[in-house]
């Protein structure tokens, strides 16, 4: 019997259901004792809650009705924040004042069950690759919104938040320096290499099994190795330790990142050059294009969703791999995660672990949109 993506999201739901959503912790290091969806607040609270989970859930069964699902998907979030915001007053009510209430097995399992209704849905719409923009827009502003309201601000990771506030600003920027920089330091040395790869079959049979190599090593192997390398350079060569040069720190998070990057850059841009199909290049040439011109001006252009495809694969896979970083003194949201590994204090984990998943999945939706762009040209962008 073939289960649809709508039943087997309703059944995982209502088993999530029946964990608790909620837990109530004296303080922020002891486990807490969970508390069922029903029982986070008084029963009127709670009623509004679990019916817009439960009509979510059932709208996600109309497997034809696509629009129908995503309005589900939507409506059963509303309905599980709306519990998040009612449970995070009324648990505390009376709890202590070291008492702290976070989201359960039971909230996180919903919270991705739901979300996957919703992705599926928008799969089966197809939305063009502006209004997928628009979506995504419309959902930060939302969460942004939920957050600045402050009506989740009882919540255990956000109250360790509000007490790092500007170390977490600090630590952002530090984890976007470290993906994003290190993309553009991929590109800058990956497009260049890339390009001769294509052109010379020796040096390409010669660098990506190099690449490859580098790419097997174990994340937190390559970080390790850059500590004695760049600790070597930093006290033998004059004035590298001035610049931030060092066994420990942003440099070398930042060179082990850039190493991670270089054959999805250099290996998508030979893919994508060789794309091209003969008749374009046959066409090219019998205009009497220059090699340059050929390359700038047909090969690229046709090449470019095969190559941000590796741009999209490095800047996730860096946006993952900067945690790390916070082991060797990289900075970044690593830092809360292993911070509270150390203290066993699982919100000040989340606290690093939630920005990371969203700023990656942000990542992945930005340049999907901009493959499909350069892959179907503006008549399908509106």
């Amino acid at each position: 019997m073939y289960l649809t993506p709508g039943l087997l999201f309703s059944v995982l739901g209502l088993a999530a259901l029946m964990a608790p959503l909620m837990t109530l912790a004296a303080n922020r290091i002891v486990a807490g004792e969970g508390v069922m969806a029903w029982d986070v607040a008084a029963l009127p609270l709670v009623i509004p809650g679990l019916v817009a989970i439960l009509a979510g859930l059932g709208l996600g069964l109309l497997t034809g009705r696509p629009a129908v699902r995503l309005a589900g998907g939507v409506l059963g979030l509303a309905g599980l924040i709306w519990l998040l915001v009612q449970g995070a007053t009324a648990m505390l009510d009376g709890a202590g004042n070291y008492a702290r209430v976070s989201p359960a097995a039971g909230f996180w399992c919903l919270l991705v069950i739901l979300v996957l209704l919703i992705a599926d849905a928008l799969a089966a719409l197809r939305p063009r690759p502006l209004a997928r923009g628009g979506l995504l827009f419309a959902a930060l502003a939302v969460l942004a919104l939920v957050l600045g309201s402050g009506v989740l601000s009882e919540l255990s990771v956000l109250q360790e938040y509000a007490s790092r506030r500007d170390t977490f600003m600090r630590e952002s920027l530090r984890h976007l320096s470290l993906s994003i920089g290190s993309l553009g330091a991929a590109a800058v040395i990956g497009f260049p290499l890339g390009i001769l790869c294509h052109r010379r079959a020796q040096l390409k049979g010669a660098t990506l099994p190099v690449l490859s190599f580098l790419q097997t090593i174990p994340s937190l192997a390559m970080f390790g190795l850059m500590i004695p390398i760049l600790g070597w350079v930093g006290s033998t060569v004059p004035g590298a330790r001035s610049i931030g040069i060092a066994g420990i720190g942003f440099a070398p998070a930042f060179l082990a990142l850039v190493l991670y990057s270089l054959l999805p850059v250099v290996g998508n841009t030979v893919a994508g050059l060789a794309s091209t199909p003969p008749a374009a290049l046959e066409a090219a040439r019998g205009m009497g294009m220059t090699p340059a011109q050929r390359l700038w001006q047909v090969e690229l252009p046709l090449g470019l969703p095969i190559i941000l495809t590796g741009l999209r694969i490095v800047l996730v896979q860096n946006i993952g791999l900067a945690v790390i970083a916070g082991l060797i003194g990289g900075g970044g949201f690593g830092t809360f995660v292993f911070q509270g590994l150390n203290q066993t204090a699982t919100d000040l984990i989340l606290l690093g672990a939630l920005p990371t998943v969203v700023m990656a999945l942000v990542a992945a939706i930005v340049m999907d949109i901009l493959v499909d762009l350069t892959r179907h040209g503006p008549k399908d962008t509106r």
